[in-house]
């Protein structure tokens, strides 16, 4: 069967949102200082002529920032123009692992969405939708901006931040969940949220973002489930918001059914933010491995040479808020195929997910597989 030729290394772009005073700039600053060793590319948007919140992350990114002040991202530029900023923050001297695109408080999610979709950058990918919303003032806001509803429901991820300043946070948190659609739900306060959460960046040989196999497999390797969070400091985080989600590391020697997984693919569920890693279909494939990249309703696969002398092992990593851990490696473990030679249509589903170079257009990768 023959396959597109591998696609280079690319560089997720997050899409940070919310509504005026939610605490964007306050999350991206936290995560700037907690990185843990990525090197974190910024576009800010600011909504006005004097650039705040441009000025107030420069200082942590330097030459990594760029900055577009006077309007709204979505409205001032088209997906033409973004390349040329994206382009600026890919360059390989830069060494950048991930790019944030903090949007003006009054932006449109979706038209942001749509102009990274659109992008015929090669070296970035979509990341996914993070919406920040004020939990002291939620309900404020979505009688004074009822979008915040679809906003919700288009998100990948959604922070409910200053959780302290709230009378009922509980509440709040099990209204925003209800108007989510999958998405993970994660409380926070002062922004703080842990960056593993968010900057799994396409996997190298070793690693998936600051999660490496080794890492996982310390405390994974016996069955047992992995509990992520805290930011790598000796303070002690026990008990903090921002540790609310959860890993899965899954490892296979034995192939998976491409079938079977696009079936566990297509039912994922609420709260499962990312899945990285590698696939191996055995004899479906026997060329390839499959680097699997997945952030809420997005899913794209990237076909690649096995390198030489590599052992064919499926590797993932899944991360959520309030997932099921042991019922997801039940359902990964049911993946491995039993079959002795596999049919010519068996990939056909996978492949729909693999984005060829003539490709422009609608991006069938964004569509819910569901």
């Amino acid at each position: 069967m023959s396959q597109p030729s591998p696609h280079p290394q690319q560089i997720p772009v997050v899409v940070l949102a919310g509504f005026l005073g939610s605490g964007k700039t306050t999350l991206l600053n936290h995560l700037l200082h907690r990185s843990g060793g990525s090197r974190i590319g910024a576009i800010v948007n600011d909504f006005g002529a004097i650039e705040i919140d441009a000025m107030a992350v420069a200082g942590a990114l330097g030459d990594s920032t760029v900055s577009l002040g006077n309007g709204c991202l979505c409205c001032a530029v088209d997906a033409s123009e973004l390349d040329q900023y994206l382009e600026r923050l890919a360059e390989p001297s830069l060494g950048i692992d991930v790019i944030v695109i903090e949007a003006s408080g009054l932006a449109e999610p979706q038209e942001l969405v749509r102009m990274l979709l659109a992008s015929e950058h090669p070296g970035v990918v979509y990341g996914g939708l993070v919406e920040v919303v004020d939990a002291a003032e939620f309900d404020d806001t979505r009688s004074r901006h009822p979008e915040i509803d679809r906003h919700l429901a288009l998100a990948d991820l959604v922070v409910v931040n200053k959780l302290d300043r709230a009378e009922d946070g509980e509440r709040v948190l099990g209204l925003v969940r209800s108007l989510v659609d999958r998405a993970a739900v994660v409380p926070a306060t002062y922004g703080r949220i842990d960056p593993e959460f968010l900057f799994d960046c396409r996997p190298s040989e070793e690693r998936i973002g600051q999660l490496s196999f080794d890492d996982l497999h310390d405390h994974g390797t016996d069955g047992s489930e992995d509990r992520a969070g805290g930011d790598h400091t000796s303070e002690d985080h026990t008990g903090h918001l921002h540790t609310a989600y959860d890993s899965l590391s899954f490892v296979s020697p034995e192939p998976l059914d491409p079938r079977r997984l696009m079936t566990f693919l297509d039912s994922r569920p609420e709260g499962l933010y990312r899945i990285k890693g590698y696939v191996d279909f055995g004899p479906y494939d026997l060329r390839n491995r499959y680097a699997v990249h997945a952030v809420g309703r997005f899913l794209r696969f990237y076909p690649e040479p096995w390198p030489a002398g590599d052992e064919h092992l499926t590797r993932l990593v899944l991360i959520g808020s309030g997932i099921d851990t042991t019922a997801l490696r039940k359902e990964l473990e049911a993946c491995k195929t039993d079959a002795p030679h596999a049919d010519e249509h068996g990939m056909w589903g996978v492949l729909r997910y693999v984005r060829h170079p003539e490709e422009d257009g609608a991006d069938p990768a964004w569509s819910d597989p569901a």
